[in-house]
Order: structure tokens, then sequence, then C-alpha cells
């Protein structure tokens, strides 16, 4: 019987270990994934496959990583069932595993809609959320076909957004269908998207938004030959790449006391429903500082922060989580973006700051004297110290216009709270 068990091997995972070794040194400590893989940067897949970054560059800690914290890993074997009764986790080979404390930061899934001819076993047909997706795509255009030349990805969020660029890296000509009528529309406002598409498709990208596929096509040995839009109009190529999103990997909870909504819920504590039982990461609905309820926040800071939090919590320190906000720092094709809390907010009692000069994009959102959302492209410098302020919902009303100088630092923030910060990131250091 392990005394800590965690199933998932990714940021939430690795933040649960290092936190429960600063607490308990010595407990039993194990660690399940079905992968087969050392822990590795899911974010960083997307430059695995452009080639940019080996598989032992985008590790995510040492290979002596699990040594070094005395983690026994069992890699490369699914869980399927869990007995909570025994405290017991049932492997898909038949064996089982016992714990004391659980943390389930199992992820998400790609998620894949029920179009006509969309099927994972078909040869040309893939999703983007692992490094054996990258390394799949990778390999089909390793062999260098003129029919791999041309890519449609279906969904123009993160993941489409990651996938194409790294494909247009690969010299592959590259079709974004987005349903919506914006790309990045879940983390970027109307105007941020508008640039956000100009920069793809002078970049080379074909982005064609209001539209889905209807039709996946095939030649007559399966592989993959085209798609056919809501329009009637047929795209070839080889590659199609389903980027839509994730959903929470809750099938292990299925029939359990585990309460799950959306994912799988959690208290303050990173606590399920179930006393010992922990979640964090894309499966764990837990709580957004800026919306003040649960939410389902699917980005890699987020769950390692959670992981921490947990794993300080199943070593015995009680330690309230403080939430988090989804923030995303991304750069595609050189054009940094950086985007925070509520861009879009819809009621009264928002003020907003937005100003768009060419290929820059900044807007400020502002409730009750705080800053509550943030969008900065092109130039991002500065977007880190207003989300700490956004964070810790400071009352910015006196320096306010501050907060808009193009060279925005600490030394904007009025004396006191500039020290405050000062010292605040020192004590990390």
């Amino acid at each position: 019987m392990a005394k800590y068990l965690i199933i998932g091997s990714s940021a939430g995972g690795i933040g649960a270990v290092e936190a429960i070794r600063e607490v308990d040194p010595e407990g039993d400590l194990a660690l399940l994934s079905e992968e087969p893989y050392l822990a590795y940067s899911r974010p960083a897949i997307a430059e695995y496959l452009t080639g940019e970054k080996s598989q032992e560059k985008i590790l995510f800690r040492p290979q002596d990583f699990y040594a070094h914290h005395r983690v026994e890993p069992i890699l490369g074997r699914k869980a399927v069932r869990l007995d909570l009764g025994q405290r017991r986790v049932h492997l898909a080979d038949g064996e089982t595993l016992s714990w004391e404390k659980l943390l389930l930061a199992t992820g998400g899934r790609p998620f894949l809609p029920k179009t006509e001819g969309l099927n994972l076993d078909r040869e040309g047909v893939f999703t983007f959320t692992t490094l054996d997706e990258a390394k799949k795509i990778a390999a089909f255009l390793d062999r260098d076909t003129g029919s791999s030349r041309k890519a449609v990805v279906i969904g123009g969020g993160l993941i489409g957004a990651s996938v194409s660029a790294a494909l247009m890296h690969r010299g592959v000509a590259v079709t974004m269908v987005e349903m919506k009528e914006e790309i990045l529309n879940t983390i970027l406002d109307e105007e941020g998207s508008t640039l956000a598409e100009e920069v793809f498709t002078r970049a080379g990208v074909q982005v064609l938004t209001a539209h889905t596929v209807a039709r996946v096509q095939g030649r007559k040995d399966r592989a993959v030959s085209g798609v056919v839009l809501d329009d009637g109009r047929e795209l070839p190529c080889a590659l199609v790449v389903v980027a839509i999103g994730v959903v929470p990997r809750t099938e292990l909870v299925a029939g359990t006391q585990i309460a799950v909504n959306r994912g799988i819920l959690v208290d303050r504590y990173l606590e399920t429903s179930v006393p010992g039982v922990y979640a964090c990461g894309d499966v764990a609905e837990s709580f957004d500082f800026m919306w003040g309820t649960r939410r389902l926040n699917p980005i890699w800071p987020k769950a390692y922060r959670e992981g921490w939090g947990a794993g300080l919590n199943m070593a015995g320190r009680k330690t309230e989580y403080e939430g988090t906000a989804a923030m995303n720092s991304l750069n595609y094709f050189g054009f940094p973006i950086a985007a925070a809390g509520m861009v879009a907010p819809e009621g009264d009692g928002y003020q907003v700051l937005a100003q768009r000069q060419g290929r820059t994009y900044r807007k400020l959102v502002f409730k009750d004297g705080s800053v509550v959302g943030l969008i900065f492209m092109g130039k991002v410098e500065g977007s880190g110290i207003i989300y700490g302020l956004m964070k810790d919902k400071v009352q910015v009303g006196d320096f306010k216009d501050a907060l808009w100088q193009d060279d925005l630092g600490l030394i904007a923030l009025p004396e006191e709270l500039r020290r405050e910060r000062l010292a605040r990131a020192g004590g990390k250091g």
C-alpha cells in the first residue's frame, strides 16, 4: 500500500510530488500513468513536432526526478476502476494498487465531434494533446509525400492554433476551420481574435470561421483524401487534426460517490466529496477567484498549482487553495499574446480601456476598482504585473492610468505596493 498514490504524471502529478516531499520526505509515494514516458511538458509538443526540441528537451523535470524524490513510477499502465471502500485502483492488466491518500490528476481527453467519416483509426486523422500524437503526426509527415503537405485543422482554439503553427513550420499548407465567428474566442475578445486571425493569415494559414467540417472523405484504402464543409465546399487534404478542445477524464470515478459536474468537484483544499481523495488539473472543477465559483480551467500552470496545493493537503499541511483564473501566455509566428480573466464581460459595472495600434492591442477591464481582465497582444511587457494585481484584487483607482504605460514596470506602482511586491519576489527567490 502506498501512503500516497497519484494517478497522472503531468503538471498536476508532478506538483503534488514536490509538495508532498516538502512536507513528508519519507512516506511511500507512487505515481501511475498510462503513458510510458517521464513527465514532459504538454505545451511543448508543438516544438517537438516542428523539430525544434527533442523528446529529452521537452521533459518537465530531469530524468532523475523520480529517484531524487523517492517516487515509484508505474508507467505505461492504465487505471480502469476505483474501489473506494477498499482504497484500491484496478489496472487494465488485472493488478491492483492500494492507497491511503489518492490524487486524481487524469487530465482531459480530446473532444471528438460526431462527424461523418471522422475516425481515429483512419490514416491521416489525428488529435494533438499528447507526445504520442505529436510523434504520429511527425511520422506521417516524414514520409514526405506530396499529398501529406495539406492539412485541415478542425478547431481554432488553443490546441488548433498551436498545431496549425507547428504544421506551417513543417511546410504543410494548413486550413483552420472554426465553427464560431472568431478564433481563440475562449481567451480573446472580438478585436483580439480579429488581430490573431490577421497574424495567422499573414503567416499563410487559411482561416475559415463560422463553418464546420461536415464529412471527412477517404479513398478506397481508407486514407484521408479531403473534407467537405457545411456549405458543400471540398478541401483536399491528407491530414486532418481534430483540435476542438478537451473534456475532463472523469470515467474513472463513474459509479462512485465522487461528485462530478462537468469535472470532478473539489473544495478549497482540492479534496473531492470522498475524504482522502483529491483531484487537480484539467479533470477538476475548482475555485476560480475571478468568477468566485468553481470552473474548469484546462491550462498547464493551473494544473501544477493545484497539484502543489493537493500535495500539501494530502501530506497533512492543511492549506486553502487560493484559486486561479485563466491566464494564457502564447506566441504564434513570433507574435506574443497574454490574456487573463474577464476579457469580454457582460452586464453593468465594468469599465474598459482598450486600444489597438497596428499589430499591437491592449485591453484592461475594471470592476469595483480592481482589474478583472487583460489582453496584451504584440507587446506583452507588464502583463505579469497586472495579472498579479488582478489576482490579489488590488484597488488600482489611484494609479489606473499608470497601468496603461507602454513601459509598465514595478516602478509605476505606488511605493508601498512596489515594496510589498519586491519583498514577495525576494522571498520566493
